[in-house]
């Protein structure tokens, strides 16, 4: 597994952390390769904690939107807990909270799957 990112398992839902505080074109990569695996099984329940996540560019957000749609088209669902303030910042501007499921923490995150 990448050493960018963690995944544990709760309750049957993978929980994706990163080791790194950007998720931008540098980083990307190893991201998307480790966090995509997720999906490979039909009805994955996937979290993303964006704990520590100070900047995400556009290319983190395109991938995140490649992951939603890779969850949907395998019945998986996504969704993401812990944004600091900037990235929720970001994901107001570019209106990505209307197609993506916030949540403040990652608790509530997982009563949200019940």
């Amino acid at each position: 597994m990448a050493e960018m990112i963690n995944i544990e398992k709760r309750n049957k839902i993978d929980i994706i952390s990163f080791t790194v505080n950007k998720i931008n074109v540098m980083t990307i990569d190893e991201i998307k390769d480790g966090v995509s695996r997720v999906f490979d099984n039909p009805g994955s329940k996937v979290i993303i904690d964006l704990k520590g996540v100070e900047y995400i560019d556009s290319s983190g957000f395109a991938c995140f939107l490649s992951l939603h749609k890779a969850a949907k088209n395998n019945l998986g669902i996504l969704k993401f807990a812990n944004p600091e303030s900037r990235a929720t910042e970001l994901f107001h501007t570019l209106h990505l909270h209307t197609i993506f499921e916030l949540y403040d923490d990652i608790d509530a995150c997982i009563r949200s799957f019940r």
